[in-house]
C-alpha cells in the first residue's frame, strides 16, 4: 500500500510538470503598434499607430518598427515592439537615436531619451488592419 501511494504520488509530479510545461505559451506576434508620443513643447499627448515593417514620421522623428509581440491572454499582460527612431539633425541627415526592444509595462528601463519628445509603447495589436 505504501508502495503503490508512493508511485501514485510520483506519477502525479510527472503529469503536473508536463501540464505546467505547456501552460508556458509563447508569445504572440502583433501587427501593428500602438505608440503614445509627448512633446514637451507643446504638453501634446499623442497615440499613433504603426504596422510592422513600416515607418513613421513624427515632428523630427523617423520611426521603423521591425516586430512587436503580446503574452497570451493565461499569462501577465505584455507588449515588445523591436524599433529603431532617427530623429533629423540637419536638413537631410538623419541620425540614430534608438534602437531595440521596448517593453510596455516599463518604460524607464528602456527610454527613448529625446529633448523634445517622449514615447511610450501602448500596445501590439494581433488585428491585420486599423
Amino acid at each position: 500500500m505504501i508502495m503503490n501511494l508512493g508511485s501514485l504520488k510520483l506519477k502525479l509530479v510527472i503529469i503536473f510538470f508536463f501540464l505546467s510545461l505547456s501552460l508556458n505559451a509563447d508569445p504572440i506576434e502583433g501587427h501593428i503598434v500602438e505608440i503614445q508620443i509627448l512633446d514637451k513643447i507643446t504638453a501634446k499627448v499623442e497615440n499613433i499607430q504603426i504596422k510592422v515593417n513600416d515607418s513613421f514620421k513624427y515632428g523630427t522623428m523617423n520611426i521603423e518598427i521591425y516586430s512587436c509581440y503580446k503574452n497570451p491572454p493565461e499569462k501577465i499582460p505584455e507588449n515588445y515592439v523591436l524599433l529603431k527612431i532617427y530623429d533629423k539633425v540637419k536638413q537631410k541627415i538623419e541620425k540614430l537615436i534608438y534602437q531595440g526592444w521596448m517593453i510596455s509595462s516599463s518604460p524607464s528601463s528602456t527610454p527613448l531619451e529625446h529633448p523634445v519628445y517622449d514615447l511610450w509603447l501602448k500596445s501590439c495589436k494581433i488585428e491585420s488592419d486599423f
